[in-house]
């Protein structure tokens, strides 16, 4: 009977050990889906700025963009 309820408590453990492991990933998976839109907005805004530095090399040039 102890050897049945010694492996039931390391079922019930190692349950918790994976609930604990699955928020972890969870967690740091919303954290990279931060990042990964922080980025593409930076990433955005410094091809709108390469965009008109571009028209202002242009223009400056006597080019038609």
């Amino acid at each position: 009977m102890f050897w049945a309820m010694l492996a039931v408590a390391v079922g019930f453990v190692g349950l918790a050990v994976l609930a604990v492991l699955a928020i972890k990933v969870f967690v740091e998976a919303e954290r990279l889906g931060r990042q990964v839109a922080d980025t593409t907005r930076q990433i955005n805004r410094a091809a709108e700025d390469l965009e008109r530095a571009a028209v202002s090399v242009a223009k400056a040039g006597g080019e038609v963009v």
